[in-house]
């Protein structure tokens, strides 16, 4: 057999994700990425003082 079937129940499922109204949480998204902590602190810093080559 071929994989006509699940080919076609890969596809049923893609398209009730794209046209579903899901309905996203807003109010956990934004809750979910303030309590990652990701901050511009944990980015290297530009003007970093023990680089050697910013002589």
């Amino acid at each position: 057999m071929g994989r006509g079937r699940a080919k076609a129940i890969q596809k049923k499922i893609a398209r009730d994700l794209k046209y579903s109204s899901g309905g996203t949480d807003l109010e956990r998204l934004q809750a979910e990425l303030a309590s990652s902590g990701a901050t511009d602190d944990d980015a290297p810093a530009a003007d970093d003082e023990d680089d050697p080559e910013a002589d």
